[in-house]
């Protein structure tokens, strides 16, 4: 008895996903638990392992669809034995989505059981184009098709109710493209077209959500880091022999953000409706960038955490964030952010909110430049800290007084020992 492969669950407020690639083809035997289809959310990346030892006998969602929580990827045959691949249409839309460039659009793609005409009226509509036909009173016959074989994308039934103004509302709200459709844009010779992934829609969808809700605001200061880089220098040896991890600089930032968020409770905090939020624990977030795009891996109760326990944390979670291994709840929560430019060289930056947070460190480039000490000139190796902050919940004084306490916290490392 054939045995379903089905979309899982993928953590909480995600409810769809897009079939990235197959790692195997129809008729290939497969091992139980080994990984059969990679999907792609908004947030995580996802191996979906064989239920069980077999052969592929079907494969129900080709490379580039959109796929629900629960629905049929494809089957397994557990008595089955490996042959050839058949000449199916879902073995060659999986077989080449895996060697080809994305496509300019990719379609809401049908089971390979439905009909390959090209009717709008006799083509199985996924369940997102349902939604949207449903929700805004549309006839899917109406909708023009613009996806492969005919079918219906999400953007031919969001292009339809621009068109004709109906409920547009709670879709746009939803959606990170533009509520009326684009105009048509001709093809270079020398341009390729590739659809942005869930992740980078997911990005520009809370990057402008930022921009449009909060008033944000962003405020500088430098701080001198001969300190911190002489104690580094002389215990990271030892530091690394005992703990089996490197000390890096993120650690003394972490903990003294920690600090002065416990001074100053407000940049922990956020708003909702017409209430603040003062959260009384710190789960920091760290800001990584992966060949996907940046994510935010959370470190929780970042308060009770040591220097030796923060670096590790960070490590893991950056290594498997960069691997697409993280999970949703590794991404989420999180009270304040930490973000450094400075790995890639950046002198100074603008950190924009990380909803619903109201506020983000700053962190740059470590350079040696003359300033002044004690009425002479030294070279110093100073690094610029930029707090980006909510201007509703946050005031001006509040900004600069956090930037101020992480300076001399982070000059004079000794106080994060002595908590002073």
């Amino acid at each position: 008895m054939a045995v379903e492969i089905r979309v899982p669950q993928l953590g909480e407020s995600v409810s769809e996903a897009t079939v990235a690639k197959w790692f195997k083809k129809v008729g290939e035997a497969i091992a139980a638990d080994e990984p059969l289809v990679e999907l792609e959310t908004d947030k995580v990346t996802v191996e979906v392992p064989a239920p069980s030892a077999g052969v592929l006998t079907a494969i129900s969602a080709a490379t580039g669809s959109e796929v629900s929580v629960g629905a049929v990827l494809g089957t397994v045959d557990p008595k089955g034995t490996a042959s050839a691949p058949s000449k199916t249409p879902a073995k060659s839309s999986a077989s080449n989505g895996s060697q080809q460039s994305p496509a300019p659009a990719v379609s809401k793609v049908t089971p390979p059981t439905a009909s390959a005409k090209t009717s709008p009226s006799s083509t199985t509509i996924a369940p997102s184009v349902r939604r949207i036909a449903d929700e805004n009173n549309l006839d899917p016959a109406s909708i023009p098709p613009t996806g492969p074989k005919g079918n219906i994308t999400k953007g031919d039934a969001l292009a339809q109710v621009a068109s004709k103004g109906a409920g547009s509302a709670p879709i746009s709200s939803r959606e990170t493209r533009p509520s009326q459709p684009l105009a048509p844009r001709a093809d270079h010779p020398q341009e390729e077209r590739v659809r942005m992934s869930k992740l980078r829609q997911k990005i520009a969808q809370r990057l402008k959500e930022a921009q449009n809700t909060a008033a944000i605001l962003t405020t500088f200061n430098e701080v001198d880091m001969t300190a911190v880089m002489a104690l580094r220098n002389q215990f990271k040896d030892n530091f690394e022999k005992k703990h089996g991890v490197k000390l890096g600089f993120m650690s003394f930032f972490v903990k003294a953000a920690i600090t002065v968020l416990k001074e100053l409770p407000s940049v922990n905090a956020e708003i909702h409706g017409d209430e603040i939020i003062y959260k009384n624990y710190y789960d920091i977030g760290v800001a990584v960038s992966t060949p996907q795009g940046l994510v935010v891996p959370v470190l929780r109760s970042a308060d009770q955490l040591s220097f030796a326990a923060i670096e590790g944390a960070i490590n893991d979670l950056g290594k498997r964030a960069r691997d697409g291994q993280l999970s949703i709840p590794e991404l989420t929560g999180g009270t304040f952010t930490i973000t450094n430019g400075g790995v890639f060289g950046s002198l100074m930056s603008t950190p924009i909110l990380n909803p619903p947070q109201s506020g983000i460190l700053g962190m740059h480039k470590i350079q040696n430049r003359p300033v002044a000490i004690e009425d002479k000139i030294e070279i110093r190796p100073m690094m610029y800290l930029a707090l980006s902050y909510d201007h509703r919940i946050i005031d001006g004084r509040e900004a600069v007084t956090f930037l101020v306490r992480i300076k001399e916290l982070v000059e004079n490392p000794q106080r994060l020992l002595l908590d002073i």
